[in-house]
């Protein structure tokens, strides 16, 4: 399966961005979903993740309350919206797809990666 990552873009703090990720080759509507965020110099950091009905959803500590994780198995697509962004958001996000219908929480439970989306929030 492939995932493309999109909604990226610049942003001032407090404001709102929406990612998405869509699969193409196959559904990915039996797998959990996650996103991950890295920023330079630093480790990959999981961000959110979903089960394959979304039943279960699973944050980070530093945006809980401020991000939402969602999925559309009709569309073959998983959102992250994000709201009252920081400049410590900035990084370059990556959805990922596990091969189990779980939502890991590490990047060693995914097995296929998306290119990967800037995120810049400037304060």
């Amino acid at each position: 399966v492939q995932l493309q990552a999109s909604g990226g873009g610049l942003v001032q703090a407090g404001g709102s961005l929406s990612l998405s990720c869509r699969a193409s080759g196959r559904t990915f509507s039996n797998n959990g979903v996650g996103w991950f965020r890295q920023a330079p110099g630093k480790e990959r950091e999981f961000v959110a993740s979903i089960d394959w009905r979304g039943g279960s959803t699973y944050y980070t500590d530093s945006v809980k309350g401020r991000f939402t994780i969602s999925r559309h198995n009709a569309k073959n697509t998983v959102s992250l919206q994000m709201n009252s962004l920081k400049p410590e958001d900035t990084a370059v996000y990556y959805c990922a797809a596990a091969l189990s219908s779980m939502a890991p929480v590490v990047p060693s439970g995914y097995r296929y990666w998306g290119q990967g989306t800037q995120v810049t929030v400037s304060s």
